[in-house]
Formats: structure tokens, sequence, C-alpha cells
């Protein structure tokens, strides 16, 4: 299980949890995961997160792999100039 941390906006579809234990080896597959888990934050997701491993935003992420022990934090996406 890899553990996701979620800013304060989305703990409200995790049924008010910080945090939320997935499956999946890839970024991408713990996101699809999560979706499955709590439905409510596939918008959101859909709509584009930023993602941090191991204290580094990976702007490609969805590839990227993951382990049981990788810190992992879904960020809002900053937008703009």
């Amino acid at each position: 299980m890899v553990e996701i941390n979620l800013w304060s906006g989305l703990r409200r579809f995790a049924d008010g949890k910080d945090r939320v234990e997935v499956e999946g080896k890839t970024v991408g597959e713990i996101l699809d995961d999560l979706v499955r888990i709590h439905p409510g934050l596939g918008p959101v997701i859909k709509a584009g997160v930023a993602v941090s491993v191991d204290g580094e935003i990976l702007p490609n992420a969805r590839h990227a792999a993951v382990t049981e022990d990788s810190e992992v934090f879904l960020l809002q996406r900053l937008r703009g100039g």
C-alpha cells in the first residue's frame, strides 16, 4: 500500500481523511485506485493535480514509480503567469 497525503480541500471527498492508502506501482495506478476508492475525487484528479514523490514535484508523473516507502503528496496545480 502507498499512502497519499491530501491537501485540505480534498479531504471532504475522502471521508475527512488527510491520508489515504492505495494500491499501485506508478503514480497513475495510485491515482486511479484513489478515484476508485473515493469517486468524488475524480473530477479534481481529471482537472489536474501536481504530484510530489519523495520531495520532488513531477511534471509528468503518471509513469513515475512509487513504492510502499514513497512519500506522496497531491498538490494544487498552480496555473497562470
